[in-house]
């Protein structure tokens, strides 16, 4: 009777075991794949080398002798700029700037018109310039009750410039001048606050 119990049991367990292995085993299910991520947008490419030209709206605020004068007008100009990188955010460049005036000179003449030309040294911040700017300038009047003629001169001072997008910038610049080679002894001291629209190639 044992040895038939044995073989039983033996029975049953290879017959357990036949079972299990040939039931299909259950498969696991491939992942669904996952979906794309969108590359994020290329950060515009502010850059503040390289040519521009703009135009410019200033107030001037004028003084000087003979008569101890002090006069105010507007004016507007036009301006370009050629911009170099010395260094990571370091810029340096070269400028022109030509303003239209017409600002009395206490009735003696008017101022007609201003040049400016020479460089400018600043600060790179990304969409920031932050700068200095001096260099010659020369200053033209017209006849009224004297005839002062041009003189040349001088103008340093500090701007800034902000990109509104790539290509087209918005700044703004305070400038001294000092100009004391006129004709019949008229010398004229000007401080420019411009506010400019630029486009840069």
């Amino acid at each position: 009777m044992f040895k038939t119990m044995t073989a039983a049991t033996a029975l049953v367990a290879a017959t357990a075991t036949a079972a299990i292995a040939g039931s299909p085993q259950p498969t696991q299910p491939e992942p669904a794949p996952a979906a794309p991520v969108p590359a994020p947008a290329p950060a515009p490419a502010y850059d503040f080398t390289g040519p521009s030209v703009g135009l410019q709206f200033g107030y001037n605020d004028l003084s000087g002798d003979p008569g101890d004068f002090d006069e105010e007008g507007g004016s507007i100009g036009v301006r370009g700029n050629y911009d170099l990188r010395l260094g990571n955010n370091l810029i340096g460049g070269v400028g022109l700037q030509y303003d239209e005036a017409n600002i009395d000179l206490d009735g003696a003449a008017e101022l007609d018109n201003i040049l400016r030309v020479g460089g400018r040294l600043g600060i790179d911040s990304g969409r920031n310039l932050f700068y200095t700017t001096g260099g010659y300038a020369r200053a033209t009047t017209e006849e009224d009750a004297v005839d002062p003629g041009s003189s040349n001169g001088y103008f340093a001072g500090l701007g800034y410039e902000v990109f509104l997008q790539e290509d087209v910038s918005v700044g703004t610049e305070v400038v001294y001048q000092e100009f004391d080679e006129f004709d019949d002894g008229v010398e004229v001291d000007a401080t420019t606050a411009n506010v400019s629209l630029n486009y840069r190639f």
